[in-house]
């Protein structure tokens, strides 16, 4: 078997169908979105090559840097949000009584659809009717905001939603993690007088660093990239105050006809998600390696 799996064409066979998919559904259209990015085309009619004419204007629009806040702020949250999903991890993870059904009650969110769960929220948002204004104003709040249509507050308002959605993903993840740690140094940790709090902080956490560092790029990548959710709920509204980059993107390409430029917005949306990813990994590698 061993001298099997060492034949060259043997691991070409293996790996030729997923190299293949992944050249086709991922590199290619990546090529093709630079290059389309060096022309003015409309998506129909003849393209013209001007060349890094789209770039320059990009770093030039003011409108794109403004989404491009958006999608950062939106990385923050997601990014800070996981210190919550660690905890609730760590809750079910210490043997509470329904942790099997809380498990399945946060993957929920999951298995909708980003229509549905935006169909969904935007009923809660409501300011007549909507469940949210409901609760303020049974507690006495009087000036019950109208959440999706005050540029003041409606890219806060969306980001709830959108962290909301992929609880489950990461809770799931730190719970399989934590559920991997052995019983025995928990044990062993209880016998010298370690409070819960401490095993949690001091024992559970460093030894789960490396997933939640991944988590941590996972988090902030999906959110520079993050569309659907957005645009279903307000479109980038009112006035472009919950723009991000993605629905920027889209409104170019696919409302005003602008494939070229917006092609080009795409391409550096890819670029600046790259340079993040570079700089989180940097920024949290580690030379140490905990066994246990």
């Amino acid at each position: 078997m061993n001298k099997i799996m060492s034949n060259k064409w043997v691991i070409f066979l293996y790996t030729f169908p997923a190299l293949f998919l992944i050249g086709i559904l991922i590199v290619v259209p990546l090529i093709l979105s630079g290059y389309f990015g060096l022309m003015d085309w409309d998506g129909i009619g003849v393209m013209e090559f001007i060349g890094l004419e789209n770039y320059k204007v990009a770093l030039q629009d003011g409108k794109f840097w403004e989404s491009a806040l958006h999608s950062f702020l939106l990385a923050l949250f997601s990014a800070l949000s996981l210190i919550i999903y660690l905890a609730v991890a760590l809750i079910l993870a210490s043997k509470i009584k329904g942790a099997n059904l809380l498990r399945r009650i946060y993957l929920i969110p999951m298995l909708l659809s980003s229509v549905a769960i935006a169909q969904l929220w935007i009923k809660m948002y409501n300011p007549t009717n909507g469940m949210v204004n409901s609760i303020l104003s049974a507690i006495g709040v009087e000036n019950l905001p109208n959440w999706l249509a005050d540029t003041s507050i409606v890219l806060y308002a969306i980001f709830i939603p959108v962290i909301w959605q992929y609880a489950g993903f990461y809770i799931l993840i730190y719970y399989a993690a934590l559920k991997n740690i052995p019983d025995s140094l928990i044990e062993a940790a209880k016998i010298d007088g370690a409070s819960p709090l401490q095993i949690a902080l001091k024992i559970k956490v460093p030894l789960i660093r490396n997933v939640f560092m991944v988590t941590i790029v996972l988090a902030v990548v999906g959110s520079l990239k993050y569309f659907d959710l957005i645009y279903v709920m307000t479109g980038g509204g009112p006035n472009g105050a919950s723009e991000v980059m993605a629905s920027y993107m889209y409104k170019l390409a696919f409302e005003s006809y602008n494939f070229g430029y917006g092609s080009a917005i795409g391409f550096l949306i890819l670029i600046i998600t790259l340079i993040v990813t570079f700089i989180i990994r940097k920024l949290t590698a580690t030379k140490e390696e905990i066994q246990y």
